[in-house]
């Protein structure tokens, strides 16, 4: 465990390698899968709905020291998340979407929905064999 000062939260890598700062904020539905080396910064709160999957090395921030923008993050039920992609504060990703790897996520991702990119963008709405399948 790390603290560079007494005013700030533990940050913790757990035993599954990834590590969240603020974990008090942090919270976990069931059957969640968070990739090795996932930064998540939970001071504003984040919220993680079931069976949500997070690729390895993403990093998930509700507190943004370069705009001062602080507001909970929530992953949606079965939203995944593909590997190194940043979400930024205040943001919902939707029920069953799926954000492309190396993405930065600045705007909320509607349910249903395939987005990626620099900045993400939604590409395609899908649909309930889409969602099943992939």
């Amino acid at each position: 465990m790390r603290n560079s000062s007494k005013n700030k939260s533990p940050i913790e890598m757990n035993c599954h390698d990834w590590m969240c700062q603020h974990h008090e904020n942090l919270k976990l539905g069931k059957y969640v899968d968070i990739g090795a080396f996932t930064y998540i910064n939970a001071k504003s709160g984040v919220t993680i709905k079931d069976f949500v999957q997070i690729g390895s090395h993403c990093s998930i921030y509700s507190v943004s020291t370069i705009d001062e923008k602080e507001e909970e993050v929530i992953l949606e039920e079965n939203c995944r998340i593909g590997t190194h992609s940043v979400i930024m504060p205040g943001l919902t990703i939707g029920k069953n979407s799926i954000i492309g790897a190396f993405s930065f996520v600045n705007k909320n991702i509607p349910a249903n929905s395939l987005a990626y990119g620099i900045p993400a963008k939604v590409i395609k709405r899908l649909n309930k064999r889409k969602i099943k399948n992939e």
